[in-house]
């Protein structure tokens, strides 16, 4: 199973952050119009990603109370557009999450800047197990150093948690 290092910060100026990224030099992957559909399940969290025409099962699981926020994940890539729908009768759905990402690449870290309905901007950081926990942790120590991020901001949340949070459910 692929494990990242993930870092969550809300931001108030995304013009700002969007410079700091550029100015390290990152590589612009595109714009992402991100659907996720989060379902009930006992452990972990699951999700339906509808993103620019394609649909992925996501199942992660992340320690969110104490620590670094390691994520162990597995994607599934399904091929039909009617991947909503064929789970409607077989999983609850728990909420829902639309976004617009922008995508970039440093050094095997997905930057995310997204602009969450609802829910505002945010900057993500998802740095990638290539060659072990420590070569993760310190890649991911440096972007943060590199853009002037302060772990203190940290919110050890997923959408569909702060979702859940505002909608009181």
């Amino acid at each position: 199973m692929p494990t990242n290092l993930e870092l969550k910060i809300k931001i108030d100026n995304r013009s700002e952050v969007l410079e700091r990224v550029k100015l390290i030099d990152a590589n612009y992957i595109g714009e992402l119009n991100q659907v996720d559909i989060y379902y009930k399940i006992n452990n972990g969290l699951l999700k339906l990603r509808l993103e620019n025409g394609s649909q992925t099962l996501i199942k992660y699981i992340r320690n969110e109370t104490q620590g670094d926020r390691w994520s162990d994940y597995q994607l599934i890539s399904l091929e039909k557009n009617d991947a909503k729908e064929y789970f409607k009768d077989i999983l609850e759905i728990e909420t829902i999450i639309e976004k617009q990402r922008l995508l970039y690449l440093f050094n095997n870290t997905r930057i995310h800047i997204d602009n969450v309905k609802d829910l505002g901007s945010f900057l993500e950081l998802e740095t990638l197990v290539v060659k072990g926990k420590k070569d993760a942790a310190q890649r991911f120590e440096e972007i943060i150093g590199l853009l002037s991020l302060n772990k203190e901001d940290e919110i050890r949340k997923s959408y569909r948690d702060l979702m859940l949070e505002k909608t009181g459910t």
